[in-house]
């Protein structure tokens, strides 16, 4: 019994750096950049929009479709950004240990 006590523990553990993990995500901001850094896209943790910085040489009336498609990529690149700060930081917390696949946590 003294091993399902330790299991407990841990998993306790496991759970409070789980949250110190989540808060630090939602605080985050990470920017994400296409154009050579010509447009910038910053999104919380959570993956909300922050904020947007364009460089003004791209904002001229024939550009429109270049100026979406670089905000719609930069966006993308934000969020990749994110996903990929989450798995570093969970490996942190999961110990390197890889979930099962479609596992996700907090459970």
């Amino acid at each position: 019994m003294k091993n399902i006590g330790q299991m407990m523990k841990q998993a306790q553990q496991m759970q409070e750096k789980m949250a110190e993990l989540q808060a630090t995500l939602d605080a985050a901001e990470i920017t994400g950049a296409s154009g050579g850094g010509m447009v910038e896209v910053t999104l919380s943790g959570k993956g909300m929009a922050k904020g947007v910085k364009i460089d003004p040489s791209l904002v001229t009336p024939e550009d429109v479709e270049i100026l979406e498609d670089l905000i719609v990529a930069a966006v993308n690149d934000a969020r990749n950004r994110i996903e990929e700060k989450m798995k570093e930081e969970m490996s942190k917390v999961t110990g390197g240990l890889e979930l099962p696949p479609g596992m996700t946590l907090p459970f």
